[in-house]
């Protein structure tokens, strides 16, 4: 194959990825403008031309450094081996910091934080991305606003139904209706800036400073309700995995953000000339004729931002599963070739079920906004310290470009999280309280398997002094290989003990398998992946370490093939597993804190089973009950 061809088809390839990028990434920041310009002059705004300008020069300059200086430009520069994300980046920071258990600590809490603060924000885009939408209605057919509601609630269920037949069929449908929505977009916008371009000088930041000058304390409100312009700038980094730097980077600044941006000065515009306009002016902007056509395709691609945030919290569960930070739960691969398609049902109906409360109860995207943006910014402030940790310690970058980053992008985020604060009251309390809730349950998860494994520390025996008790011991030997599963990675576990006690049974090969999550998203070396000792005198006892990484399926049939390769006997036919069904209970002096215990009692015997999660043949299964006082 010649390199011109090589080079064809590589720009093939990139232009595919380019686009496949427009279709998932930019969903939720790319349906900001159905609602956005709207709730921004909710704030007691006059419409004069000073205060419309000034407006725009808020919008324009926000996406300029936080979109793209801050996300696309330095943020997206940390990746862990081509992974995005507050959890890949979390793994990178905890990189750098490996030696300091305080500052590990705080970059772990930093993490789940942000992860949890993602929930909330799975929570509400849905509910304000579709309802905005559907509110065309109110422009387009007044008499039929009763329906707004009811219509609603169908798409958004229809939505969350097909989560479980995975999303390759409507991934298909993303990139074109995205692609022909921020043409139309621009189109909409481009039609009425030909006839106002004055509001082009906007892009001055004269104007923005200027209004928040004047209005002081309600230019503070003000940028509480801006920040629904940039709704969707952490998934440029989150989804970096899946498309790659280069494919975000184009498709933001060679598409996107122009398509933004002409949206948005369109309805500047079109307010200068019509004030009333205010009203919709995201409909507005569109002729009568085609009223009908884009109420159609902002609801597809209302549906397609929501279903890329629900895709988002799908990945975040599982990552937070792999690295210890929640209970197994059962996760469905939902495609043979895309290993980032997967649906997990509990955190799909919790979407829902809340998704739908939140649609009912606000019943409005205007009274919706009230409660969007605080979860945003949360997240967004966590970004720039874990960002600045990876700078700081592990990249060391020169002191003045290090700390410049931290003051000016902690400033920009500060003033956003203030003023979204004050929405606390009227709504802004939702996305808090899930974050509160899943932070309240990670964090004693966290606590409550640190002193599990501490427990389980104290009683663990070395494959030495298991040999010795053998010898003391009158057992029946039996033929096969005997697989136990073990959470530490020395000594046996307790599940193994308790088998030679009861049953007086040894089988002639005893492998212990200890399955360990890196803080790397993937490993791809084999020789990494999989480390293999044996033990005793005849060699009859294994132990197998098998590294996965955050974002890998933990699946021990594999495990066994890799030891196969390594030079293990194994015969796969004559082969048992022995799981520990563990019955914890606390001492009156437990380490665990009284007010935890139930929570993790409960966390603890509703996790998914080990045998499904692990992969491993269910009719090659013992279980065997294991009791551990904490």
């Amino acid at each position: 194959m010649s390199a011109d061809h090589n080079k064809q088809l590589n720009s093939k390839q990139f232009a595919g990825l380019t686009v496949a990028t427009i279709g998932v990434v930019f969903g939720d920041i790319g349906t900001s403008p159905l609602y956005s310009v709207k709730e921004i002059f909710r704030e007691h705004l006059t419409m004069d031309a000073s205060h419309i300008l000034g407006v725009l020069s808020l919008i324009f300059w926000s996406l300029m450094l936080v979109v793209s200086i801050k996300y696309a430009i330095i943020i997206m520069r940390a990746n862990n081996k081509g992974e995005g994300g507050v959890m890949a980046l979390t793994a990178l920071a905890l990189l750098a910091t490996k030696d300091n258990p305080n500052k590990k600590g705080f970059i772990i809490a930093a993490g789940i934080l942000g992860a949890t603060l993602f929930y909330g924000d799975s929570v509400i885009t849905p509910a304000i991305s579709v309802l905005s939408a559907v509110e065309g209605l109110q422009v387009i057919a007044p008499q039929l606003e009763h329906y707004i509601i009811p219509i609603t609630m169908f798409v958004l269920a229809i939505l969350f139904i097909i989560q479980a037949k995975g999303t390759a069929i409507v991934g298909k449908m993303f990139a074109p209706i995205m692609v022909v929505w921020f043409i139309t977009l621009a189109i909409l916008g481009l039609n009425q800036v030909v006839q106002q371009p004055q509001v082009l000088m906007a892009i001055n930041p004269y104007y923005g400073i200027h209004l928040l000058g004047e209005l002081g304390i309600k230019g503070f409100l003000i940028m509480g309700s801006v920040v629904l312009v940039m709704t969707g700038a952490e998934a440029l980094y989150a989804d970096m995995g899946h498309f790659g730097l280069k494919p975000i980077r184009f498709a933001w600044f060679g598409f996107v953000f122009p398509a933004l941006l002409c949206n948005y000065f369109g309805q500047g515009a079109l307010l200068l000339q019509h004030p009333e306009a205010i009203e919709n002016p995201f409909y507005l902007l569109a002729p009568s004729w085609m009223l009908y056509p884009l109420l159609i395709l902002s609801t597809f691609a209302t549906v397609i931002a929501s279903q890329a945030v629900i895709s988002g919290a799908f990945s975040i569960t599982k990552q937070a599963i792999q690295l210890g930070y929640c209970p197994r739960m059962k996760v469905t691969h939902t495609s043979e070739s895309a290993i980032g398609q997967i649906y997990v049902p509990m955190v799909n109906w919790m979407l829902m079920f809340s998704v739908f409360i939140l649609v009912l109860g606000f019943k409005s995207s205007s009274n919706l906004a009230s409660a969007y943006g605080i979860a945003v910014t949360g997240t967004m402030m966590i970004d720039t310290l874990l960002t600045f940790v990876v700078i700081h310690a592990l990249w060391r970058w020169n002191p003045f470009v290090t700390y410049s980053f931290l003051s000016l992008f902690l400033i920009v985020d500060f003033v956003f999280l203030s003023s979204n604060s004050l929405k606390i009251m009227s709504g802004g309390w939702l996305p808090l309280a899930v974050g509160a809730v899943l932070f309240l349950l990670m964090t004693t998860w966290i606590k409550g398997r640190a002193v599990l494994a501490e427990a389980l520390e104290e009683k663990k025996v070395s494959f030495e002094e298991l040999e010795e008790k053998i010898e003391t011991h009158e057992l029946v030997t039996v033929k096969g290989t005997a697989i136990y599963l073990a959470r530490n990675l020395h000594g046996i576990p307790q599940v193994l003990l308790n088998n030679l006690e009861h049953n007086h049974v040894i089988h002639e090969r005893i492998i212990v398998l200890t399955i360990v999550t890196t803080d790397e998203p993937f490993i791809d070396n084999e020789d990494q992946q999989i480390k293999v000792r044996s033990f005793g005198s005849h060699g009859q006892f294994h132990r197998i370490k098998l590294y996965f990484g955050f974002k890998e399926s933990q699946d021990v049939r594999y495990a066994l093939t890799l030891a196969i390769k390594k030079g293990l006997d194994i015969d796969l036919d004559n082969v048992t597993f022995f799981v520990g069904n563990e019955y914890v209970t606390f001492k009156p002096r437990s380490k665990m804190p009284v007010w935890r215990r139930g929570i993790f009692l409960f966390l603890f015997n509703n996790a998914s089973s080990s045998i499904e999660f692990f992969k491993i043949p269910v009719e090659k299964v013992v279980e065997l009950g294991v009791r551990v006082e904490l």
